[in-house]
């Protein structure tokens, strides 16, 4: 059998302008994503509020356990309950009392999957204790098998009104799923509030380093938070609320977490093992915020439009009342919160905080994957967001929904309404959120979903991802074949990045064996973390765009092939993205015609993996990962050889 050949010619005609900031982040606290993932907080409810989330659509309840997570050391001993009669915060109001009858007892938090420290890494632990006749000292040690990797205590004594104390751990070894113990050094009784145990190098005090720095390594040209249906909520009184969410950790008001009653039904009692999911908001707005700038990536967030989770409540506030017109006040508040100077309420909020100058926001999502329906009037709600907030703040770029799928009624309703207001209204939408997760074959085959587009609106793919299988704790379905078929699919969106302008994976993050939905981009335990090959794809496609694509003329056999070229101004570089998603290698012939390369060597990324099965994994993580070299540019031509399965990146 002849070997598969291929060809293009670029002739330097433009194609065109791309947003070179167009692959972004989509950021969701599901999967312990936020608590347990890249907010690098080691103890679970540390503010003994948590609550146990059961129930169904439009019948959800709560009952509170406040001492979930956390119980007597040795166990037996000290005696533990939750009080509420006079807290540090009244607006997280139950702390826990202590009573011991001898040295040295106290109690234990579980931690997730128990403490991980690294070997001489400072680790801070803060915490508020009152105890009015206590004359002894309070410590803390990380413990395992008997033995102390970790230990500090107090040496000052304990006040008699509610202080905060803080400790210096530090590891004299490694240790994984150790033992966080806090005790009394005499009998007697202490009240405790607010516990936090960080590590010193975590990124702005906040984040986790690891899985900060694989975001960084995509470049990312923006970042939109808190998600998702975290924004909606099951229900109204859980929806993610920003204004509780910024100020002093102190007073964030905890808060169940949407994705703690997924998949319940008749079978499994409406309830699940992630019952307990809950949401602390130590990563708040602000913290958000800082993220974005530390990624240098542009703040999208996602405002509530009185709606909970059109899956799963038929909640909602009344577009004509009063209180709906509190949904309205929020995104103008939050407007000013981010870019406000010191004379108004919310801005000079941000500056006490911390931040001096403006986030500089410029876009902001009105609604999460809303849909018009009979009941739920979503088109008159954005209407009402956007006269008011382009009232007074003209230049903010709105996102618009299209609702949860494509090729759709409800779909096709939404694009109809946003091209006729925009017709009137050029400042109408910057963009419609669109979403899909569709399996591989819906990839390859719709590489040229947007040729057809009108132009006049612009594009936020704001949830893709091709799905193999789906459910929660399934790592495996983050394959390479997953991986290729949004590959072929972005080499459309860059093709058509006159009118796709925002693009992101969904979801970001995935704790192993806390996760409630697969597949996703970074998965990880207490300790390590992976990128999948689909992560690459995105780190490829994020680190290699041009500001305007170029036309090509292309040869020979095209059949599982798909190719892309643009050309980065700033570099003064020609990038061209080829996608084999076949089982053979092909020889491909890249020749340039525009008379002005003088480059000796052009380099090549490659992506490419033995089977469309093959997988990342914590033991593995590595098994499928871009590999660079450099080829040599003859007479304006480049010749290599693509592997099967494979995404290769040539910048000459």
């Amino acid at each position: 059998m002849s070997k598969l050949k291929s060809s293009i010619t670029i002739t330097g005609e433009k194609g065109v302008d791309i947003n070179k900031g167009m692959i972004g982040l989509f950021f969701e606290d599901i999967n312990y994503g936020a608590d347990g993932g890249i907010y690098a907080e080691l103890l679970e409810n540390p503010n003994f509020e948590f609550l146990d989330s059961r129930g169904d659509k439009d019948a959800y309840y709560q009952n509170f356990d406040g001492l979930y997570g956390w119980k007597a050391y040795p166990e037996g001993t000290a005696a533990l309950s939750i009080t509420e009669e006079s807290p540090v915060s009244k607006i997280n109001p139950h702390y826990l009392t202590v009573t011991t009858n001898g040295e040295n007892q106290g109690f234990t938090n579980k931690a997730f999957e128990g403490i991980t420290l690294r070997k001489g890494t400072e680790y801070i632990l803060t915490f508020y204790a009152r105890g009015k006749e206590y004359k002894g000292n309070i410590g803390a040690q990380i413990k395992l098998q008997e033995r102390v990797y970790a230990a500090a205590r107090t040496t000052a004594g304990v006040q008699g009104e509610w202080s905060q104390y803080s400790l210096s751990l530090i590891a004299d070894e490694e240790v994984r799923q150790g033992e966080f113990i806090v005790y009394l050094t005499e009998a007697g009784n202490v009240e405790f509030d607010f516990f936090s145990l960080m590590p010193s190098d975590a990124v702005l005090g906040l984040f986790r380093t690891d899985l900060v720095q694989y975001l960084k390594d995509i470049t990312p040209g923006f970042l939109r938070f808190p998600g998702g249906c975290i924004v909606e909520g099951n229900e109204l009184s859980n929806r993610y609320q920003w204004k509780e969410s910024v100020g002093p950790r102190i007073h964030r008001r905890n808060n169940w977490n949407r994705w703690a009653v997924h998949e319940n039904n008749k079978e499994n009692d409406f309830t699940s093992v992630y019952s307990h999911y809950n949401q602390t908001l130590g990563l708040g707005y602000y913290e958000y915020f800082l993220l974005s700038e530390y990624l240098g990536a542009k703040a999208i967030p996602i405002q509530n439009v009185g709606l909970a989770c059109q899956y799963q409540s038929t909640q909602k506030v009344s577009s004509d009342s009063v209180e709906f017109n509190d949904f309205i006040q929020d995104a103008l508040d939050l407007i000013e919160f981010a870019n406000g100077d010191a004379s108004t309420k919310w801005g000079s909020l941000r500056i006490e905080m911390g931040h001096k100058e403006p986030f500089n926001l410029e876009y902001l999502g009105i609604g999460n994957e809303q849909w018009e329906t009979s009941e739920v009037d979503y088109f008159h709600r954005y209407e009402c967001f956007e006269k008011e907030i382009h009232k007074y703040y003209p230049d903010i770029m709105l996102v618009s929904s299209a609702g949860p799928n494509v090729n759709t009624d409800t779909y096709n309703a939404a694009w109809k309404w946003v091209r006729e207001k925009a017709e009137e209204n050029s400042n109408f939408t910057a963009a419609i959120d669109e979403h899909y997760y569709m399996p591989p074959k819906w990839f390859l085959e719709n590489d040229n979903f947007y040729d057809e587009y009108p132009r006049t609106v612009k594009v936020f793919a704001g949830e893709y991802a091709a799905h193999l299988g789906n459910g929660m704790n399934r790592p495996e379905v983050s394959t390479m074949e997953a991986a290729l078929a949004e590959a072929a699919f972005m080499t459309g969106l860059e093709r058509n990045g006159d009118v796709v302008s925002l693009a992101a994976y969904a979801p970001l993050f995935a704790r192993i064996n806390y996760t409630q939905w697969s597949p996703d981009l970074i998965w990880f335990d207490d300790q390590k973390a992976y990128g999948t090959p689909s992560y690459y794809v995105q780190k490829l496609y994020g680190n290699n765009m041009g500001n305007r694509t170029l036309k090509f003329a292309k040869d020979g056999d095209w059949n599982d092939f798909y190719a892309t070229v643009c050309y980065d101004d700033d570099s003064k570089e020609h990038i061209i993205k080829f996608v084999n998603t076949g089982a053979e290698a092909r020889d491909i012939e890249v020749a340039i015609q525009t008379g002005d390369l003088a480059k000796q060597a052009a380099t090549v990324i490659e992506l490419s993996a033995a089977e469309l099965s093959d997988r990342n994994t914590i033991e593995e993580p590595d098994k499928v990962a871009p590999v660079t070299a450099a080829v040599s540019v003859v007479d304006g031509k480049v010749s290599l050889e693509l592997k099967p399965y494979s995404l290769t990146v040539i910048r000459l």
